[in-house]
């Protein structure tokens, strides 16, 4: 069954130039306070414009914060509509941006233990999103995010037991049994015959 398309009609191209024109002429007359004020409410109203002005602006985010938003991130990265379950849905790329460089500032804060639980987040609601798509379109994004610890911990001087135990957890959690399991499996067998 088709989808049904909205009563909104679509704005063409001349309609759309001449919008963005006016709205780039009106925003020119506004105070920066006002601009400021109208920016934290859209970004307080949607996840997505929040995400966007974080990384736009490169706003460093509190450990805490950090760790909060990288959660959020996750579960907006992950979420399908099960109404939509085969299909190859839409999915929030933007979101897994958000996850990859949010792993990438917890390991630069010598964080990598908390950047490892959120790896087994990811890959249990990742793996289950592929699972139950498609074609799984988003097992490259999940991948990325997953190589940014992968390679954290290769140099990490995290006990070796630790390392093994992790990477045994990421593939149990995996309920597709592929996502980065080669580059999983290489790392496990690397730390077990370091212990």
């Amino acid at each position: 069954m088709p989808k049904r398309k909205s009563g909104i009609a679509t704005m063409g191209h001349r309609d759309s130039a001449a919008s963005a024109a006016n709205l780039r002429k009106s925003l020119a007359s506004q105070s920066k306070a006002e601009l400021v004020k109208v920016l934290l409410e859209l970004a307080e109203a949607d996840r997505k414009v929040l995400r966007q002005l974080t990384s736009q602006f490169e706003v460093a985010a509190a450990p805490k914060e950090l760790i909060a938003a990288t959660r959020q991130a996750i579960t907006d990265a992950t979420d399908f509509d099960e109404r939509e379950i085969n299909y190859n849905f839409d999915y929030d790329y933007a979101a897994y941006e958000t996850v990859k460089r949010n792993f990438a500032k917890l390991i630069a804060l010598d964080d990598v233990r908390t950047a490892m639980e959120l790896a087994l987040g990811l890959m249990k609601q990742g793996s289950h999103q592929v699972e139950m798509s498609d074609e799984g379109l988003m097992t490259d994004d999940i991948e990325d995010c997953l190589n940014v610890v992968i390679q954290a911990l290769k140099k990490s001087d995290l006990p070796p037991k630790e390392i093994v135990a992790w990477c045994s957890a990421m593939i149990a959690n995996d309920s597709v049994g592929f996502i980065a399991n080669d580059e999983l499996q290489a790392l496990q067998k690397r730390f077990q015959a370091a212990t």
